[in-house]
């Protein structure tokens, strides 16, 4: 059973900017909710029990969203304020569900995934990238629909136009049907007629444990950093099975300001 989730949160949201300057874009409200709770959500309905945040120290204002208890009871002992109660009780669910770890340098997505080596203990883990946002249906919850069927590691895909792959890790595959294929490699942001497909992976993961023992041997890539999807290559390569699945929800991006905004429109009309 994946009960345990990755989300790394150690990026600076400079496309945020400025913002960013003063918030953590996963604590930017969407819809009057938290960025970062829309993902946590999508976790706990997808039977996930432990969540393993990677951060900064330069994002410790993260920890504090969560562990903010002394605030919340002061204000609540002043008056019966339900609504408040209600979301404090909330915000300690999450809070009891969450590990920090930390990464420092900004290496890249795989060695924020390295930093939780020691705290994964089943042989499939569930990652999520906070700027992708999913709705209308769980992604998580399909991810590890498919795992169960095809015992291997699941990448959520979604179809892009062909003009737009140089913005997108791109998946070579063969198809298994019309939800699924298996994925023969992924080629970052190729140029438009080198494009192997025009499916891109989008920010779900299900990844075997097995991607530590790749991660700890390899070496940076682009701009000095450890990509996951090249410890991903490295594995298939060595015939680790990698199914991709076209999800059926609805992606919005929100790591620019201008997906930021329209996730708040698109999730005040659900």
């Amino acid at each position: 059973m994946i009960k345990q989730a990755i989300i790394p949160l150690a990026g600076l949201g400079t496309r945020l900017l400025p913002l960013t300057s003063v918030i953590p874009k996963e604590l930017l409200p969407i819809n009057g909710k938290a960025g970062i709770e829309y993902i946590l959500d999508e976790c706990i309905e997808s039977g996930i029990t432990e969540i393993i945040f990677i951060i900064s120290k330069n994002k410790e204002s993260i920890k504090k969203y969560f562990y903010n208890d002394a605030f919340y009871k002061k204000i609540i002992k002043k008056g019966n304020n339900k609504k408040l109660r209600l979301k404090y009780n909330k915000i300690k669910k999450y809070k009891n569900m969450i590990k920090f770890v930390y990464q420092n340098s900004p290496r890249g997505t795989g060695d924020a995934v390295l930093k939780c080596e020691k705290i994964i203990k089943s042989n499939f883990f569930l990652m999520l990238m906070p700027d992708d946002l999913i709705i209308k249906n769980n992604c998580s919850k399909s991810l590890i629909r498919i795992h169960h069927k095809y015992k291997s590691s699941v990448i959520a895909s979604m179809k892009v136009n062909k003009k737009d792959v140089s913005r997108w890790g791109i998946i070579n595959m063969k198809r298994i049907n019309k939800e699924n294929f298996s994925i023969t490699g992924v080629v970052e942001k190729p140029e438009i007629k080198k494009s192997p497909s025009n499916y891109a992976i989008i920010g779900r993961y299900i990844l075997s444990n097995k991607i530590f023992k790749v991660l700890n041997k390899q070496k940076p890539g682009k701009n000095g950093e450890i990509h996951i999807t090249d410890s991903i290559n490295t594995m298939m390569i060595n015939n680790n099975k990698f199914i991709g699945h076209v999800f059926s929800g609805k992606y919005l991006d929100c790591g620019t300001m201008k997906g930021y905004i329209n996730s708040t429109l698109e999730i005040s009309k659900v």
